[in-house]
């Protein structure tokens, strides 16, 4: 079954929206990657907001209520796919983790995993009510239009 994840991170009042951009931008080739490796990834993506945006969307103006949002949906346990996380794009997230209200405590990630899956377990909007579903584990609210893994998916196409 597939589960979503939506890990909304507050950034640090005063950071700048461009250098937010740019280390996405740096590291965007190695997440793709690591999440094509990983094997569990259906989708990903990553979005800067802007909570004072009545649409949520930044403008060229600056704003002290940026959020970063790493939005996907992924195969197996949330044990096992923060592990992977860790293993594969931990760089990553160093690199994002240093604009992030807290997010220096958790760096290195790989030396902060329990901590790390706390501060996602905590920040995973899709994990709480309202936002999986009813809040029983047999409904995340996610819709699922097949009931393949990415591996099986993978496998019919080759």
């Amino acid at each position: 079954m597939t589960s979503p994840l939506t890990l909304l991170m507050p950034v640090i009042p005063g950071t700048s929206l461009e250098a937010i951009a740019a280390t996405q931008a740096e590291y965007a080739d190695t997440l793709h990657q690591a999440l094509t490796s990983i094997g569990t990834v259906h989708f990903a993506r990553t979005l800067i907001l802007d909570r004072s945006a009545a649409n949520l969307q930044p403008s060229n103006q600056p704003s002290n209520n940026y959020v970063i949002a790493v939005i996907t949906e992924y195969d197996g346990s949330f044990d096992a796919y923060i592990h992977d996380f860790v293993a594969q794009v931990g760089d990553v997230f160093d690199a994002l983790l240093q604009f992030v209200v807290g997010g220096q405590a958790l760096i290195p990630v790989a030396n902060n995993v329990a901590a790390f899956q706390a501060f996602i377990t905590q920040n995973d909007a899709s994990q709480h009510i309202p936002n999986n579903g009813d809040g029983t584990k047999d409904d995340n609210g996610l819709y699922q239009a097949y009931p393949y893994t990415v591996q099986k998916i993978l496998a019919a196409l080759s």
